[in-house]
């Protein structure tokens, strides 16, 4: 995080310094040139004329100056724009910044007006920067902050063990079964126990039948059959 802090503070304050100098270099008045500087929203108007009117120093001056100026776009860019699509989008943030600046001169500023050639030569400075050194470095940093950002398995937490295979999922019927049998558990919990049967008193042992007892009518016709024999036995003796 240091580092990080660090190379993004460094990029900053060489951002800071770069708007600084191409304020002082664009939108500084040239009252001198003010009869002589038109607007051109025609690409390629403004080469032709560095060619054909101006010397080769002259139009390497124009011309250098301009791709120079978008170059620091492509060193520092990269490093506050997301990783995909990065050239595009160091392209578009370079071309629309020196658009706003083009439209800046010609509003505001004396002597100085707007030029469609020198975005186009800017935004070419940028492209030219990013290719010469801004991907690399960028690249390496990224790398280096994620490497460094990003700890491997072995920082985070010690290495678990492999998981048990899950045991196959039970089918139809066995679902069916598991649930009858959960159901009857928890009908068998819920339910109270059942009473337990009184205590009964033990049998009373009965004794054998007597005829008194258990039939008096039978009594009776036994007591007249053995008067009966009785009288037989006497008559028979008189005799």
């Amino acid at each position: 995080m240091l580092v990080r802090g660090a190379v993004l503070t460094v990029v900053l304050l060489g951002l800071v310094a770069f708007s600084v100098l191409l304020a002082k270099v664009t939108l500084t008045p040239s009252p001198a040139s003010e009869d002589l500087v038109t607007s051109n929203l025609r690409p390629g108007r403004s080469l032709r004329q560095y060619a054909e009117d101006y010397t080769f120093l002259g139009a390497v001056k124009q011309a250098g100056g301009n791709l120079l100026l978008g170059v620091p776009f492509g060193l520092l860019l990269p490093f506050f724009v997301p990783r995909r699509l990065r050239m595009i989008r160091t392209t578009l943030l370079t071309a629309v910044a020196m658009a706003v600046v083009e439209l800046v001169q010609g509003a505001l500023v004396a002597g100085r007006a707007f030029d469609i050639d020198d975005v186009i030569l800017n935004t070419a400075g940028a492209l030219l920067g990013y290719f010469l050194l801004g991907r690399r470095i960028s690249h390496r940093y990224y790398v280096y902050t994620d490497a460094s950002g990003a700890p491997g398995p072995s920082a985070q937490e010690p290495a678990q063990e492999p998981a048990a295979d899950p045991e196959p999922a039970p089918g139809p019927a066995a679902r069916r079964t598991k649930t009858t049998a959960t159901k009857t558990a928890r009908g068998k919990a819920g339910q109270p126990a059942p009473p337990k049967p009184a205590a009964t008193a033990p049998a009373k042992k009965r004794g054998p039948r007597t005829a008194s007892t258990e039939d008096p009518a039978g009594a009776r016709r036994g007591a007249n059959a053995s008067d009966s024999v009785r009288s037989l036995f006497g008559r028979l003796r008189g005799r």
